[in-house]
């Protein structure tokens, strides 16, 4: 059911996906189909041990140390494929015993481990048979006499350390035995709230599923929704995105038009400020070449006059003469070119406004939404059908879920995972019973162990207490004497309790060891699923056996670790089991059969849109006849060389106190003061109107707009003839596109547009894939059983347990080997004799030892048959 349910769930989300593959795909606007619904599993399918844990790690290695080869993936499988007869022919074929071989090699830590097992189950009973006839015959220490050593002393501390030290050993051991057996015991109590967690994700997992199944059928909704909403809106979208196109040829051509008009209204206002400046600067150069020259001459006069000719001041009047010239005028702007001719030819062209013609190609284009819309009409009429096979698609979607009996295999499998759940909490106290009954074996187990340490234990605490070294053997105390029958009370039952020690020991560790190894290693490395996924192991006729349980086609690469890894990462049914081989679950939405007229409409498609014009002869005329306007032919090097010169060719200041050093030089009279005046009047000459000209506002931004101006329109006229040129081109060029060329752009848009609309149904499907792998039917839940079942169960709590359970009890087994000899040897110091050896008094103290019975001195103490141990 679990399976039907699966398949019949991923064939309706699976059919929710197209095939569609435009060829041009552009981003589509980003559709929100928010989240599916889904719940939080509980069951963390993890198990930390605690401080016994550590026990386990021990165990761990000494089973690496018991068998430290790999998991025998091929050995398995031969074993598993190989054919064993019943009789005994079949065994004794040379391949049979091959792999039998094989598995004894492999084992062979476990055999030993057994062997050693079994020797001592069989030898220690008999042993203790043997030993307990010899004593009875008074030998092997039966004998209650003991003979005089001088290092009696030392020999009993070392008796007694090593029984202590294996006492000790045997404790630990018995505690880790406790501890397991307990563990184990605590853990199948709480198991119920785990096993309760596991059917809680599964009921989830069930009760979700449908919910997450009508979510992905609503958000179809959505995508329809939007589809249709573009659909409406069909003509001004189109439109635009038809202006777009164009746009990027025609706002450039139109954009350098409107620049050269704007560059033909900067360049009149140049003109007309190259203009005015000139004639404010000629003004004032000439006002001050006119006043130098008068200066000039009077001076002149002054220095013909007849005192020039003197022998003291005819040299000077020369010097005076001879520096005449450098009073003029440097910048001379009355030379410059006239920039009239030019203006009047640009107030010609200004007189048609091309800012205007260029803003009309604006409009013209802006109407571009508008021209399309009307000449679309063949694409509009294809909406309706297009609403239509949407519609259907939705009632196709609805039509089919409904036909998936999808809610009543989910209530199948409740009703059967209702009835596990019953049956379980039902057995679960069974099991508890059970478990309380092997808690109890294996406690009785712990205290056959308990019992023997007691009596060593006591041995040693009531011989060690109560032995007094100045005591002859005979004499021995009542304390001490019951330590060494303690002592030998402990040997016995040692004796009579190792061997069903031993017994449980080896079927625990042989049983235990193996799981562990074979199990539960594998199962964490995931070498347990490669071996259940060997090509026709399960099923000698199919290759993968999952897959001809699920699809009937074992040729299908559907593993059992894919799935459980897949499950693991909680992903969907869908993916983990690769349902999409069952179903062609991409026929249901494929868009491209409707689409097909519609694209064919659409490569037919005329539109004229030759009723934009961008900019009209008028224009174009207008535009060549401001790159003849001469513009270029201004000497720009002139004005820039009369602007860069200084107002005058000498600094007047210093040339009038030349001037007047120099008339200190003469004879005092009237020409010395002649000279002085003079020089007087270019003083006033310099503050009067060279100093203005320098530093006067209006003379300054003369200059400064004549300066700007001339370079304006020296970067204007650059080229200016391949500017306009340029201009028109681009214009013509982008006229040409719309005339010849937008019945082709408009059809490409009207495809990109097409597959924007396509593009949102391409999210749903993309997003209905996602939502499949991840989120629909998400089988952790089922990852969690098998890791509840397996690793926590069998291997976390039985495996681990009942490991270190046999590894405690089986070391304190051992242990009980020299814990009987120490306790045997170290009795004999405890017990109180019946018969010592002593000194002959005749002789030197040294000589002889005597009897006491042989001198009529009887033991006062009554020697009990107990003794005789």
């Amino acid at each position: 059911m679990a399976v039907e349910l699966c398949l019949l769930l991923l064939l309706f989300c699976g059919s929710t996906i197209s095939e569609v593959q435009p060829i041009y795909k552009p981003p589509p606007g980003t559709l929100d189909f928010g989240f599916v619904p889904s719940k939080t599993y509980d069951t963390g399918a993890y198990h930390e041990p605690g401080a016994i844990g550590i026990l386990f790690k021990i165990v761990h290695a000494f089973l690496y140390l018991v068998q430290p080869n790999t998991f025998p993936q091929d050995l398995i499988r031969k074993l598993a494929q190989q054919q064993f007869g019943n009789t005994q022919g079949d065994y004794q074929k040379p391949e049979n015993v091959v792999l039998t071989l094989q598995a004894i090699y492999y084992e062979i830590g476990f055999i030993v481990s057994a062997a050693l097992g079994l020797l001592f189950i069989l030898l220690l009973p008999l042993v203790g048979l043997c030993f307990c006839m010899c004593r009875c015959c008074d030998n092997c220490g039966g004998e209650m006499h003991q003979r005089q050593k001088k290092n009696a002393d030392c020999q009993r501390s070392c008796f007694a350390t090593f029984l202590f030290v294996a006492s000790l050993i045997i404790s630990v051991g018995v505690l880790c035995a406790y501890a397991a057996n307990q563990h184990l015991t605590n853990q199948v109590r709480g198991a119920k709230k785990l096993v309760n967690s596991n059917f809680k994700d599964l009921k989830i997992f069930l009760n979700d599923t449908p919910a997450q199944i009508d979510y992905l059928v609503s958000q179809y909704n959505t995508t329809k929704d939007k589809a249709l909403s573009d659909l409406n809106n069909v003509g001004p979208v189109l439109g635009t995105r038809v202006q777009e196109q164009l746009g990027k040829e025609v706002r450039p051509a139109l954009d350098a038009a409107l620049t050269m008009a704007g560059a033909i209204r900067e360049t009149k206002e140049a003109l007309e400020n190259v203009s005015v400046s000139v004639e404010v600067l000629q003004e004032g150069t000439e006002r001050l070449h006119a006043n130098l020259t008068d200066v000039k001459m009077h001076l002149s006069n002054t220095l013909n006059d007849s005192a020039c000719n003197a022998a003291q001041a005819a040299s000077t009047c020369n010097i005076i003469k001879n520096s005449l010239e450098q009073l003029n005028i440097n910048a001379n702007f009355s030379g410059l070119p006239g920039v009239s001719s030019q203006l009047a030819k640009v107030n010609d062209v200004l007189k048609i406004d091309l800012s205007s013609l260029v803003q009309k190609g604006y409009a013209a284009f802006n109407d571009t939404p508008d021209l399309v819309v009307n000449q679309t009409r063949n694409i509009l009429s294809a909406v309706p059908y297009i609403k239509s096979v949407l519609e259907s698609i939705g009632s196709n979607i609805t039509t089919f879920t409904r036909a998936l009996p999808v809610q009543k295999i989910l209530a199948d499998l409740m009703v059967h995972l209702t009835q596990t759940e019953a049956y379980v909490q039902d057995y679960f106290p069974v099991v508890e019973q059970y478990d309380f009954y092997r808690w109890l074996g294996c406690l009785i187990l712990c205290c056959m162990l308990v019992l023997i340490l007691v009596f060593y234990y006591l041995g040693l605490l009531c011989g060690t207490c109560g032995y007094d070294k100045h005591a002859s053997p005979t004499t021995r105390g009542c304390i001490s004497n019951t330590g060494g029958n303690f002592l030998m009370a402990g040997v016995g039952f040692s004796f009579l309790f190792s061997w069903v020690l031993m017994i449980v020991v080896v079927l625990t560790f042989v049983t235990g060891g193996n799981v562990e190894k074979l199990v539960c290693e594998p199962f964490e490395d995931k070498n347990l699923f490669k071996v259940l996924d060997t090509p026709y192991l399960l099923n000698k006729h199919w290759k993968n056996y999952l897959a001809g349980i699920i699809f009937k086609n074992p040729n299908v690469n559907l593993t059992f670790e894919k799935v459980y890894s897949d499950c693991k990462e909680n992903k969907g049914i869908y993916t983990s089991l690769h349902l999409e081989h069952l179903f062609n679950i991409n026929e249901l939405l494929n868009i491209s059969m409707y689409t097909e007229d519609v694209a064919f409409r659409i490569e037919h498609i005329q539109i004229n849109l030759s009723k934009i014009i961008l900019l009209d002869e008028i224009g174009k005329e207008n535009l060549l006849n401001f790159s003849s306007s001469g513009v270029d032919g201004i000497d720009f090097s002139a004005y820039l060389t009369e602007i860069n010169k200084s107002v005058t060719k000498v600094d007047l200041l210093s040339f009038a106190n030349d001037l007047e050093a120099r008339a200190d030089q003469l004879p005092k009279g009237a020409l010395e003061n002649a000279l002085k005046g003079h020089a007087n009047n270019i003083r006033m000459i310099h503050n009067q109107q060279v100093v203005p000209l320098e530093q006067a506002m209006k003379y300054v931004k003369a200059r400064s707009t004549l300066n700007q101006s001339i370079r304006l329109l020296k970067r204007t006229s650059s080229e200016l003839m391949v500017k306009v040129k340029n201009v028109i081109s681009a214009v013509n060029a982008a006229q040409n596109l719309i005339n010849n060329n937008a019945s082709q752009v408009i059809v490409q848009e009207t495809k990109k547009y097409m597959d924007t609309i396509i593009g949102y149904f391409e999210q749903y499907t993309e997003w209905v894939k996602e939502s499949i792998s991840m989120e629909v039917a998400a089988c952790k839940p089922i990852a969690n059983v098998i890791d509840t079942a397996v690793d926590i169960f069998l291997c976390s709590y039985i495996a681990d347990s009942v490991n270190t359970f046999w590894f405690g009890l089986g070391g304190s087994s051992m242990f009980l080997i020299p814990a009987i000899i120490f306790a045997v040897k170290l009795s004999k110091y405890y017990r109180r004799m019946d018969t010592e050896d002593v000194y002959d008094d005749t002789e030197n103290g040294n000589n002889g030892y005597h009897k006491e019975h042989l001198y009529g001195i009887h033991n006062p103490v009554f020697t009990s048959s107990v003794e005789q141990w």
